[in-house]
C-alpha cells in the first residue's frame, strides 16, 4: 500500500479542476486544445487550480471539440506515455511499502513453510491484477477501482468500492502511525521527554509531536504540491529493504536461528500480515491508463509481483534467520542499534509516514470538496475540507495511541479489507464483466479466489480481532 498513492493523488486533482459532471465530459486533450487556441479565461482557471466553467460554453459552440470527446470516448486522463519499465517500477513501487517490515515476523510465527502462502497469494493478486486490466479493456470509460465496481454493479458496486479503499486508507494511517511512534521510541530510548502538567509517555509525546509536524500538509490548497511526497516514500522503503539486507549480509552472518517448520494455530492471523504486504489494486488502474501498450499490463503485472515477491521472501528469511523467535513485529525494531544501517533504517521508517498523511488522504479530501455546495466559495470549501482532514487526522492519532499493537491492526487490516480490495472484489467484478465472455474454467477459477479470499478474511480477521481485543484488555 504500501505507500502507495501518488497517482490517486494527481487523478483527483486532474478530478478537481474537469469535474465530469461540471464540465460534460471534456478530455485533457481537449482542454489542452483549448489552450492552444486561445481560450485565456480557461487557461487562468487552470494556472489558478480552480473549477473552471469557462469550456462549457465551447463545447456548445465547437465541432471541434465534440469530435475530440467522440474519439477518445469521453476519457479524462492525460496521454498515456508510460514504457514497460517505467510502468514495472511504478507498480512495485506501490506494493513496497509497510508491509515489507512485517514478513519475518510472519514467516518466523508461521514456519517456513508458511512461505507458500506468501507467495501463493502473491500470485493470487498478480492474476487479479490481470483481470483488472481485462475489466479497464472492455469499458474505456472506466479510469479508477471505483469505475469497476460500478460497471459490474451499477451504484452499489461503486459505493462497496469506495467503502473498502476508504476503509483501507484510514487502517493504514493508523497502522502508520503505530509504527511512526514504535520506531520513534527506539531511536530516543534513552531519552526521556516530559511536561509537567500532562501526565504522558515519552513514546506518546513524539508520537503527537511528529503528527502535529505532518498536519499542516493538509493544509496545502494545491494538491500537485504533495505529488513528490510519493517519491520520498518509495524511497524510504527501498532504503529499509536494502538496510536490513546490509545487516543480514554484515551483521547476520554471525546468527543463525532455526525456524519452525509449521505452526498451523498461527496461519489465520500471519495471513492478513502476507496480504497487506500486496495492497496496492486500488492505483493499478492508473497504471494501466498511463501506459502506451496496455496489452502489456499483464507482463508488467507478472513481472512487478514476481520482483516483489522475490524481495519479500528475501527479506522474511533473512530477518528470521537473524533474530528467530525474538524477531519483532517490525523488523527494524529487531535491528542491533549501534549499525549505522539500523539508524538509516529507523529514521526511514519514521519518514515514510510523515509523508503519507496528506498523501493518502488527498482522494477523499477533494471528493468532499467537489461534494460541497457550490454556492460556497473555493476558500471556504478548502477551510471545511482541511478541517474535517485534521479531525480526521487527529482520530487516527487516538487510535494508534490507544491501541499500539502493529502487528495485530496491521494483520487485521490486511484480513477485513485488504483481502477485498485485492483479491474478491477483482474477481467478482471480472466474473459479473466478463461472464458471458469468458470460459466455465476461467469463472470457476476466479470462484475458488472468491472463495479462498473469503476463507482468509473471515479467520484471519477473528484471530486478528481477538489477539486484538486480548492485548487491549491485559494493557
Amino acid at each position: 500500500m504500501a505507500s502507495q498513492q501518488s497517482k490517486l493523488v494527481e487523478e483527483a486533482n486532474e478530478h478537481q479542476l474537469f469535474n465530469k459532471g461540471e464540465h460534460g465530459g471534456h478530455t485533457f486533450k481537449y482542454k489542452k486544445q483549448v489552450a492552444e487556441i486561445g481560450y485565456k479565461n480557461c487557461c487562468s482557471c487552470l494556472e489558478a487550480n480552480n473549477m473552471c466553467n469557462c469550456a462549457m460554453e465551447v463545447e456548445a459552440n465547437d465541432d471541434f471539440a465534440k469530435g475530440i470527446v467522440a474519439t477518445t470516448g469521453g476519457q479524462e486522463h492525460p496521454d498515456a506515455n508510460s514504457s514497460f519499465t517505467h510502468s514495472v517500477i511504478n507498480m512495485i513501487g506501490m506494493l513496497i511499502g509497510l508491509g515489507q517490515l512485517s514478513t519475518p515476523y510472519a514467516l518466523e510465527n508461521g514456519g517456513w513453510s508458511s512461505i507458500f502462502l506468501l507467495v501463493g497469494l502473491g500470485v493470487i493478486c498478480a492474476y487479479t491484477t490481470h483481470v483488472m486490466g481485462k475489466c479497464l479493456k472492455q469499458s474505456p470509460k472506466s479510469r479508477n477501482y471505483q469505475d469497476i465496481g460500478e460497471l459490474a454493479f451499477g451504484g452499489k458496486g461503486r459505493f462497496v468500492a469506495a467503502l473498502f479503499i476508504y476503509c483501507e486508507i484510514f487502517l493504514a494511517l493508523v497502522s502508520y502511525t503505530i509504527s511512526l511512534g514504535d520506531n520513534l521510541a527506539t531511536i530516543f530510548h534513552n531519552k526521556h521527554i516530559y511536561i509537567t502538567w500532562m501526565n504522558i509517555s515519552t513514546r506518546h509525546l513524539l508520537t503527537i509531536m511528529a503528527v502535529f509536524i505532518s498536519l499542516p500538509s493538509l493544509w496545502l490548497r494545491d494538491f500537485s504540491s504533495i505529488s513528490f511526497l510519493s517519491s520520498g516514500g518509495i524511497i524510504m522503503s527501498l532504503m529499509i529493504f536494502a538496510t536490513v539486507s546490509w545487516t543480514a549480509i554484515s551483521w547476520g552472518a554471525k546468527t543463525n536461528h532455526r525456524i519452525p517448520a509449521l505452526q498451523l494455530q498461527n496461519i489465520p492471523g500471519i495471513s492478513g500480515l502476507y496480504m497487506f504486504g500486496y495492497a496496492g489494486h486500488v492505483v493499478f488502474p492508473d497504471i494501466y491508463r498511463a501506459m502506451k501498450d496496455p496489452s502489456k499490463f499483464t507482463k508488467v503485472s507478472i513481472t512487478s509481483f514476481s520482483i516483489v515477491i522475490i524481495l519479500y521472501s528475501s527479506l522474511a528469511f533473512m530477518g528470521a534467520k537473524m533474530f528467530g523467535g525474538g524477531v519483532n513485529s517490525q523488523i527494524t525494531l529487531s535491528m542491533p542499534p549501534h549499525l549505522i544501517a539500523t539508524k538509516i533504517a529507523l529514521w526511514a521508517t519514521v519518514l515514510t509516514p510523515m509523508t503519507k498523511y496528506a498523501l493518502e488522504f488527498a482522494p477523499i479530501a477533494i471528493q468532499l470538496e467537489n461534494a460541497l455546495p457550490h454556492y460556497m466559495s473555493s476558500r471556504l470549501k478548502h477551510v471545511i475540507r482541511a478541517a474535517i482532514g485534521s479531525f480526521v487526522l487527529l482520530c487516527i492519532l487516538v487510535l494508534a495511541l490507544t491501541i499500539p499493537y502493529f502487528q495485530y491492526v496491521l494483520g487485521f487490516t490486511g484480513s477485513l479489507i485488504s483481502v477485498g480490495v485485492c483479491i474478491i472484489l477483482p474477481s467478482l467484478f471480472y466474473i459479473k464483466i466478463s461472464g458471458s465472455q469468458i470460459s466455465r474454467a476461467t469463472i470457476a477459477l476466479n470462484a475458488i479466489f472468491i472463495v479462498i479470499g473469503t476463507l482468509l478474511g473471515v479467520f484471519g480477521t477473528i484471530s486478528s480481532g481477538k489477539s486484538l481485543i486480548r492485548s487491549i484488555s491485559q494493557a
